[in-house]
């Protein structure tokens, strides 16, 4: 139990995420172009965000 033990030999930080790798990115998207899964897609984010909203309150 010298001193080596407790202490840390390196003295890496945390990964950042790259740019590219963001989530959050703008896309275009056309109404007319939708299937079903885009539209439930939808549906499933605006609730989400609605429980988001009521949980900061």
């Amino acid at each position: 139990m010298g001193k080596d033990e407790h202490k840390r030999k390196s003295k890496n930080r945390m990964a950042q995420t790259p740019k590219n790798q963001l989530r959050a990115q703008d896309v275009e998207f056309s109404q007319s172009m939708a299937d079903q899964e885009d539209l439930e897609a939808q549906a499933r984010a605006r609730e989400a965000d609605r429980r988001a909203q009521n949980q900061k309150r």
